[in-house]
Protein backbone atom coordinates (compact mmCIF):
# COMPACT_ATOMS: atom_id res chain seq x y z
CA UNK A 1 0.00 0.00 0.00
CA UNK A 2 2.59 2.69 1.17
CA UNK A 3 4.71 1.82 -2.58
CA UNK A 4 1.71 2.66 -4.17
CA UNK A 5 1.12 5.74 -2.62
CA UNK A 6 4.35 6.61 -3.44
CA UNK A 7 4.53 5.68 -7.04
CA UNK A 8 1.42 7.70 -7.35
CA UNK A 9 3.43 11.02 -6.18
CA UNK A 10 6.79 10.66 -7.23
CA UNK A 11 6.42 13.15 -10.41
CA UNK A 12 4.96 15.37 -7.30
CA UNK A 13 7.75 14.53 -4.78
CA UNK A 14 10.79 13.14 -4.10
CA UNK A 15 10.97 9.33 -3.94
CA UNK A 16 14.13 9.38 -0.97
CA UNK A 17 11.84 11.24 0.58
CA UNK A 18 8.54 10.19 0.59
CA UNK A 19 10.29 6.41 1.58
CA UNK A 20 11.76 8.05 4.72
CA UNK A 21 8.30 9.82 6.06
CA UNK A 22 6.40 6.59 5.53
CA UNK A 23 9.44 4.63 6.76
CA UNK A 24 10.06 2.56 3.96
CA UNK A 25 13.16 1.69 2.31
CA UNK A 26 14.05 3.02 -0.93
CA UNK A 27 16.09 -0.09 -2.16
CA UNK A 28 12.24 -1.89 -1.28
CA UNK A 29 10.34 0.70 -3.04
CA UNK A 30 12.41 0.07 -6.21
CA UNK A 31 12.80 -3.52 -5.67
CA UNK A 32 8.84 -3.66 -6.10
CA UNK A 33 8.84 -0.83 -8.47
CA UNK A 34 10.53 -3.21 -11.04
CA UNK A 35 9.26 -6.52 -10.09
CA UNK A 36 6.16 -7.81 -12.79
CA UNK A 37 3.42 -9.02 -11.47
CA UNK A 38 2.67 -11.68 -9.49
CA UNK A 39 0.87 -14.97 -10.53
CA UNK A 40 -1.89 -14.11 -8.68
CA UNK A 41 -2.16 -11.18 -10.45
CA UNK A 42 -1.30 -12.46 -13.77
CA UNK A 43 -3.92 -15.31 -13.62
CA UNK A 44 -6.68 -12.74 -11.97
CA UNK A 45 -6.78 -11.08 -15.36
CA UNK A 46 -6.67 -14.54 -17.38
CA UNK A 47 -9.67 -15.25 -15.57
CA UNK A 48 -11.54 -11.61 -15.84
CA UNK A 49 -10.79 -11.91 -19.94
CA UNK A 50 -13.10 -15.28 -19.27
CA UNK A 51 -15.42 -13.62 -17.35
CA UNK A 52 -15.45 -10.92 -19.49
CA UNK A 53 -16.18 -13.24 -22.53
CA UNK A 54 -19.26 -15.01 -20.91
CA UNK A 55 -20.71 -11.73 -19.48
CA UNK A 56 -20.63 -10.40 -23.06
CA UNK A 57 -22.22 -13.96 -24.63
CA UNK A 58 -24.97 -13.61 -22.20
CA UNK A 59 -25.64 -10.63 -23.27
CA UNK A 60 -24.77 -8.50 -20.13
CA UNK A 61 -27.43 -10.46 -18.19
CA UNK A 62 -26.20 -13.20 -15.82
CA UNK A 63 -24.45 -12.59 -13.16
CA UNK A 64 -21.06 -14.23 -10.86
CA UNK A 65 -23.13 -17.36 -9.60
CA UNK A 66 -23.90 -18.55 -13.36
CA UNK A 67 -20.81 -17.12 -14.36
CA UNK A 68 -19.08 -19.62 -11.57
CA UNK A 69 -21.10 -22.22 -12.25
CA UNK A 70 -19.71 -21.82 -16.09
CA UNK A 71 -16.45 -21.73 -15.61
CA UNK A 72 -16.33 -24.74 -13.11
CA UNK A 73 -18.11 -26.38 -15.65
CA UNK A 74 -15.11 -25.54 -18.35
CA UNK A 75 -12.90 -26.84 -15.76
CA UNK A 76 -11.60 -23.58 -14.01
CA UNK A 77 -10.67 -24.10 -10.49
CA UNK A 78 -11.77 -20.53 -9.10
CA UNK A 79 -14.54 -19.74 -6.03
CA UNK A 80 -17.33 -17.60 -5.91
CA UNK A 81 -16.56 -15.02 -4.05
CA UNK A 82 -12.84 -14.44 -6.15
CA UNK A 83 -15.31 -14.39 -9.49
CA UNK A 84 -17.66 -11.70 -7.39
CA UNK A 85 -14.83 -9.33 -6.55
CA UNK A 86 -13.18 -9.24 -9.89
CA UNK A 87 -16.51 -8.84 -11.77
CA UNK A 88 -17.17 -6.10 -8.90
CA UNK A 89 -13.56 -4.44 -9.24
CA UNK A 90 -14.51 -4.61 -13.57
CA UNK A 91 -17.77 -3.06 -13.03
CA UNK A 92 -19.97 -6.13 -14.47
CA UNK A 93 -22.94 -7.00 -12.86
CA UNK A 94 -25.62 -9.28 -14.10
CA UNK A 95 -29.40 -8.17 -14.76
CA UNK A 96 -31.42 -8.48 -11.38
CA UNK A 97 -34.95 -9.65 -11.89
CA UNK A 98 -37.95 -8.12 -11.27
CA UNK A 99 -40.49 -9.16 -9.17
CA UNK A 100 -43.77 -9.69 -9.92
CA UNK A 101 -46.88 -11.04 -7.99
CA UNK A 102 -49.79 -12.25 -9.65
CA UNK A 103 -52.96 -14.60 -9.08
CA UNK A 104 -54.65 -16.96 -11.57
CA UNK A 105 -58.37 -17.87 -11.44
CA UNK A 106 -58.42 -21.74 -9.96
CA UNK A 107 -60.74 -24.52 -10.70
CA UNK A 108 -62.29 -27.80 -8.65
CA UNK A 109 -59.38 -30.52 -9.00
CA UNK A 110 -61.20 -33.63 -10.63
CA UNK A 111 -61.96 -36.50 -8.20
CA UNK A 112 -59.56 -38.39 -7.12
CA UNK A 113 -56.81 -36.32 -8.64
CA UNK A 114 -54.00 -35.52 -6.01
CA UNK A 115 -50.63 -34.52 -5.50
CA UNK A 116 -47.49 -37.03 -6.75
CA UNK A 117 -44.73 -35.03 -6.81
CA UNK A 118 -44.97 -34.04 -3.26
CA UNK A 119 -42.19 -31.28 -4.28
CA UNK A 120 -39.80 -34.37 -5.22
CA UNK A 121 -38.59 -32.45 -8.28
CA UNK A 122 -35.83 -35.26 -8.98
CA UNK A 123 -36.30 -38.20 -11.93
CA UNK A 124 -34.34 -41.15 -12.43
CA UNK A 125 -34.79 -41.29 -15.49
CA UNK A 126 -36.37 -38.90 -18.60
CA UNK A 127 -39.99 -38.70 -19.24
CA UNK A 128 -41.30 -39.70 -15.99
CA UNK A 129 -42.11 -36.43 -14.53
CA UNK A 130 -43.19 -33.22 -16.30
CA UNK A 131 -44.19 -29.84 -15.16
CA UNK A 132 -46.69 -27.33 -17.35
CA UNK A 133 -47.68 -23.88 -16.46
CA UNK A 134 -48.56 -20.94 -17.98
CA UNK A 135 -47.03 -17.17 -18.20
CA UNK A 136 -47.56 -14.15 -20.21
CA UNK A 137 -45.08 -12.30 -22.75
CA UNK A 138 -46.35 -8.57 -24.07
CA UNK A 139 -46.02 -8.39 -27.75
CA UNK A 140 -46.34 -5.06 -29.67
CA UNK A 141 -49.89 -5.35 -30.82
CA UNK A 142 -51.21 -7.86 -27.76
CA UNK A 143 -50.50 -9.76 -24.86
CA UNK A 144 -50.00 -13.76 -25.76
CA UNK A 145 -49.97 -16.39 -23.76
CA UNK A 146 -47.05 -19.03 -23.28
CA UNK A 147 -47.43 -22.74 -22.08
CA UNK A 148 -44.61 -24.87 -22.02
CA UNK A 149 -43.91 -28.67 -20.53
CA UNK A 150 -40.54 -29.37 -18.69
CA UNK A 151 -39.24 -32.47 -18.38
CA UNK A 152 -37.44 -32.69 -14.40
CA UNK A 153 -35.04 -35.64 -15.50
CA UNK A 154 -33.04 -33.09 -17.85
CA UNK A 155 -34.35 -29.60 -17.23
CA UNK A 156 -35.42 -29.46 -21.03
CA UNK A 157 -38.29 -27.59 -22.45
CA UNK A 158 -40.15 -30.70 -24.01
CA UNK A 159 -43.50 -29.22 -25.05
CA UNK A 160 -44.51 -25.87 -25.75
CA UNK A 161 -47.39 -23.75 -27.37
CA UNK A 162 -48.74 -19.88 -27.74
CA UNK A 163 -51.97 -18.09 -28.16
CA UNK A 164 -53.61 -14.95 -28.19
CA UNK A 165 -55.67 -16.67 -25.78
CA UNK A 166 -55.67 -18.16 -22.67
CA UNK A 167 -57.83 -21.43 -22.89
CA UNK A 168 -57.72 -25.51 -22.68
CA UNK A 169 -56.04 -25.83 -25.92
CA UNK A 170 -53.53 -23.91 -24.94
CA UNK A 171 -52.31 -26.65 -22.86
CA UNK A 172 -53.49 -29.58 -25.03
CA UNK A 173 -51.17 -28.21 -27.75
CA UNK A 174 -47.99 -27.82 -25.50
CA UNK A 175 -48.45 -31.39 -24.19
CA UNK A 176 -49.69 -32.70 -27.40
CA UNK A 177 -45.78 -31.85 -28.88
CA UNK A 178 -43.97 -33.33 -25.43
CA UNK A 179 -45.89 -36.36 -25.90
CA UNK A 180 -44.79 -36.82 -29.64
CA UNK A 181 -41.83 -36.51 -28.76
CA UNK A 182 -41.66 -39.02 -26.35
CA UNK A 183 -39.98 -42.64 -27.58
CA UNK A 184 -41.80 -44.24 -25.91
CA UNK A 185 -46.00 -44.70 -24.44
CA UNK A 186 -44.72 -45.33 -20.66
CA UNK A 187 -46.39 -43.76 -18.10
CA UNK A 188 -45.30 -40.20 -17.53
CA UNK A 189 -46.60 -37.76 -14.12
CA UNK A 190 -47.68 -34.56 -15.40
CA UNK A 191 -47.67 -31.78 -12.40
CA UNK A 192 -49.73 -28.76 -12.77
CA UNK A 193 -51.47 -26.03 -10.49
CA UNK A 194 -55.24 -25.90 -10.46
CA UNK A 195 -56.03 -23.62 -13.61
CA UNK A 196 -59.44 -23.71 -14.78
CA UNK A 197 -57.59 -24.87 -18.13
CA UNK A 198 -56.19 -28.11 -16.57
CA UNK A 199 -59.69 -28.84 -14.33
CA UNK A 200 -61.79 -29.14 -17.29
CA UNK A 201 -62.83 -32.43 -18.75
CA UNK A 202 -61.78 -32.27 -21.82
CA UNK A 203 -58.28 -32.08 -20.21
CA UNK A 204 -58.70 -34.76 -18.60
CA UNK A 205 -59.71 -37.01 -20.76
CA UNK A 206 -57.00 -36.15 -23.54
CA UNK A 207 -54.80 -37.52 -20.16
CA UNK A 208 -56.09 -40.45 -19.75
CA UNK A 209 -55.70 -41.32 -23.75
CA UNK A 210 -52.55 -41.14 -23.59
CA UNK A 211 -51.40 -42.33 -20.16
CA UNK A 212 -50.07 -39.18 -18.62
CA UNK A 213 -51.01 -38.99 -14.53
CA UNK A 214 -52.44 -35.91 -13.74
CA UNK A 215 -51.09 -34.37 -10.64
CA UNK A 216 -52.38 -31.03 -9.02
CA UNK A 217 -51.60 -29.28 -5.21
CA UNK A 218 -53.88 -26.98 -3.06
CA UNK A 219 -54.43 -23.32 -4.09
CA UNK A 220 -51.84 -21.36 -2.88
CA UNK A 221 -49.36 -24.36 -3.18
CA UNK A 222 -46.99 -22.22 -5.28
CA UNK A 223 -44.22 -23.59 -4.52
CA UNK A 224 -45.30 -27.35 -5.36
CA UNK A 225 -44.19 -25.96 -9.34
CA UNK A 226 -41.11 -24.46 -8.70
CA UNK A 227 -39.66 -25.55 -11.41
CA UNK A 228 -41.87 -24.18 -14.26
CA UNK A 229 -41.73 -20.96 -12.39
CA UNK A 230 -37.97 -20.68 -11.81
CA UNK A 231 -37.92 -21.38 -15.74
CA UNK A 232 -40.11 -18.40 -17.06
CA UNK A 233 -38.50 -16.26 -14.58
CA UNK A 234 -35.05 -16.94 -15.89
CA UNK A 235 -36.95 -16.69 -19.50
CA UNK A 236 -38.36 -12.91 -18.73
CA UNK A 237 -35.28 -11.65 -17.18
CA UNK A 238 -32.83 -12.61 -20.03
CA UNK A 239 -34.66 -12.53 -22.81
CA UNK A 240 -38.16 -11.52 -22.60
CA UNK A 241 -37.92 -7.87 -20.48
CA UNK A 242 -34.34 -6.90 -22.04
CA UNK A 243 -36.04 -6.27 -25.84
Amino acid sequence: MKFRMIQRCRDAFPIRLMCRCLRVSASGYYSWATRGPSARTQENARLLTRIRQLHADSDGVIGSPRIWEDLRYAGERCGRHRVARLMRRAGLRGLPQRRRWRTKPSGTPPAGTRNHLERDFTAIAPNTKWVTDITYVRTAEHWLYLCIVLDLYSGLVVGWSMSARQDCQLVVQAVLMAIWQRPTRAPVILYSDRGRQVTSAEYQQFLAAHQVTCSMSTVGSCADNAAAESFFGVLKRERVNRR
